[in-house]
């Protein structure tokens, strides 16, 4: 029996060696692998900052947003009777959209408009009654009270029989509905989403460069990102006087919509702001910019060894990138090959 024991330990430690050694080969050779990939040289094209002449026209992206757009709530009390328009409808300013139960507004106006003629027929007899000093001055201010107050009373009664037809403040399109008949309405209830999109608000950003090459009442050209290349034109109506915290400035774009509405409040947008006039600007190739725009960096190449490096970006052209502030005009950038780099490593020129 110790024997056996024996035997099952060394085959066991056995196993751990062989077992160690493999481990030590894989190790041993991955190491071996990363040596050689830092040993060979990746290719590489290069390519460096171009001062050229720029244009000062430039584009800004933002949403979409109605120009007109409110939540309609209820003024009065009582069950909605019937409903005359719903999701998706057009309504002009006016239009009616909910008939509320009315027949004890009517009725609280019958008794108003009956109060406030005893009233007047009152306030003459006392005034006729005081001509001949029959009544007292007091009597006589009392029914002129009597007649004003049941006047707004009146007033009121009118308004309230008014408000149990609820018509649309502004043009526009129903783009949600609360109630259905039967439901009970009390002051404030929410009724509809209405939103004017006959004219939208395109919103974008510019920098404090741009900023300055904008004026209110500027026609700008405007696209919406997911529309089909049509152009639409805008005016400029409103630039921020002060900055965000990214020292941007907010400009708005009015822009008249197309006949069928085919633009969204919501979509995106792209305004071409042209302006006349040229300036000086460091350029790269846009190929040569790693990873995105809003997050851009460059391999800068040095005694053969490539090493990223963050760049701020101006202007982006179709094929061009501005470069603002990371590399000098006389460093190599690598062009082409940059899939293959990273930090570090030897590169050849080709």
């Amino acid at each position: 029996m110790k024997k056996l024991i024996y035997i099952v330990v060394v085959i066991v430690i056995l196993g751990a060696i062989g077992y160690k050694l493999m481990s030590n080969k894989e190790q041993m050779a991955a190491n071996a692998a990363v040596a050689s990939i830092k040993s060979d040289a990746i290719p590489v094209t290069i390519t460096e900052v171009a001062s050229e002449k720029l244009d000062k026209s430039f584009t800004a992206q933002g949403n979409f947003a109605p120009i007109q757009s409110l939540t309609l709530l209820s003024e009065t009390q009582g069950q909605i009777k019937s409903v005359l328009k719903r999701k998706g409808d057009k309504v002009k300013a006016g239009e009616l959209l909910l008939q509320v139960e009315s027949n004890t507004m009517a009725a609280d106006l019958a008794t108003a408009q009956t109060n406030a003629e005893k009233a007047k027929r009152d306030l003459e007899r006392f005034e006729n009654l005081a001509a001949g000093d029959a009544i007292t001055k007091r009597q006589l201010e009392d029914a002129r009270l009597n007649a004003k107050s049941t006047e707004g009373q009146l007033v009121a009664a009118r308004q309230r029989l008014t408000k149990t037809r609820i018509t649309a403040p502004i043009n526009g399109e129903i783009n949600e509905i609360y109630v259905e008949v039967g439901s009970y309405l009390n002051a404030g209830t929410k009724l509809y989403d209405i939103v004017n999109v006959d004219k939208l608000k395109l919103k974008v950003k510019a920098s404090e460069s741009e900023v300055l090459l904008i004026n209110k009442g500027d026609k700008v050209k405007v696209k919406a990102d997911a529309g089909s290349g049509q152009e639409y034109e805008g005016i400029v109506t409103a630039i921020a006087a002060q900055a965000d915290p990214t020292l941007k400035f907010d400009v708005e774009v009015e822009v008249k919509n197309a006949a069928n509405n085919n633009l969204r409040a919501g979509m995106y947008g792209t305004a071409f702001f042209e302006v006349a006039d040229q300036r000086d600007a460091m350029l790269l190739p846009r190929e040569a910019i790693v990873g995105s725009i809003q997050n851009p960096s460059v391999f800068v190449v040095k005694d053969g060894v490539a090493n990223s490096r963050k760049v701020r970006v101006g202007v982006v052209t179709q094929d061009k990138v501005e470069i603002l502030d990371g590399v000098q005009p006389d460093e190599k950038i690598v062009r082409s090959g940059q899939i293959n780099l990273r930090e570090g490593i030897k590169v050849s020129v080709l």
